[in-house]
């Protein structure tokens, strides 16, 4: 009987220590959780990828669709008009008149000239340079007619009359030549600027104008592009008059790209 009652005094402080040891280890986490904000009764965060991401350590990236396919080639039937000789100076507003005619609206070549926007900055000579003029950003410089000095226009000053005639104009100045053949092919053809016989000018020159200086050429030209592949691109020039002529593609891009990548289309 003593013996029976000692045992169950020794099994009982047995578990006397054995609470009093969990009790102290279930109040030294719950101190730590409190110290530190680490719940470890809290069920763990799911972990989640950010959409696109690569692996564990991928950064999200906003995937761009890739572009369809763009066709080897393409030209488009647009119609030919002759600047001369009318407009000697006048291959830009003729470009346009071309585009203007395959897009439906048949204005003629001298109804846009009275359209076109203008700068009437005199021409100033000093030892027989051009030291002041208009500037062709702003509107067409010069005399248009011939009668008297005519120069051109660039992008921006021809922009205004394209805008008048077909609300959904897109100035593509500057951007690269595969948006311009995206253009053809998607049936729009481009007024783009190069130089009158498809070459890097050799000489340039350099006036000062009302919003300030600009250096140019006087070999600059302006044609509707029709067509390309992978060897050339096809041009209606309103000075020779011919209808989708090819011109070795580098060259052209070489030509387009000193003349400040200028282009004008519609969507």
């Amino acid at each position: 009987m003593v013996f029976l009652l000692n045992v169950a005094k020794l099994l009982l402080t047995l578990f006397l220590i054995l609470g009093l040891l969990f009790s102290s280890g279930v109040f030294s986490v719950l101190l730590y959780a409190k110290m530190t904000g680490k719940d470890f009764l809290a069920e763990p965060a799911s972990v989640v990828l950010a959409e696109g991401s690569h692996g564990s350590g991928g950064a999200a990236v906003d995937a761009k669709p890739e572009p369809p396919p763009k066709p080897a080639s393409a030209k488009l039937d647009a119609p030919v008009v002759k600047q001369l000789p009318e407009l000697p100076p006048g291959c830009e507003i003729v470009s346009l008149t071309m585009l203007l005619h395959y897009y439906g609206v048949n204005k003629s070549k001298m109804e846009l000239v009275d359209e076109m926007v203008k700068d009437p900055t005199p021409i100033t000579w000093k030892n027989g340079q051009i030291v002041y003029w208009g500037n062709p950003n702003t509107g067409y410089v010069g005399d248009v007619t011939g009668k008297s000095r005519g120069f051109g226009i660039y992008h921006a000053g021809l922009f205004p009359t394209l805008k008048a005639n077909v609300p959904t104009a897109v100035d593509l100045t500057g951007s690269d030549f595969d948006a311009i053949e995206r253009q053809i092919a998607g049936g729009f053809p481009v007024i783009v600027w190069t130089t009158i016989d498809y070459a890097v000018p050799k000489k340039w020159v350099t006036w000062d104008t009302p919003i300030g200086p600009i250096e140019t050429t006087f070999m600059e030209h302006a044609v509707l592009m029709v067509g390309y592949d992978e060897q050339f691109v096809y041009v209606n020039d309103p000075l020779s008059g011919k209808k989708a002529h090819p011109i070795a593609k580098e060259q052209f891009l070489a030509a387009w790209d000193a003349m400040g990548k200028q282009a004008l289309s519609y969507n």
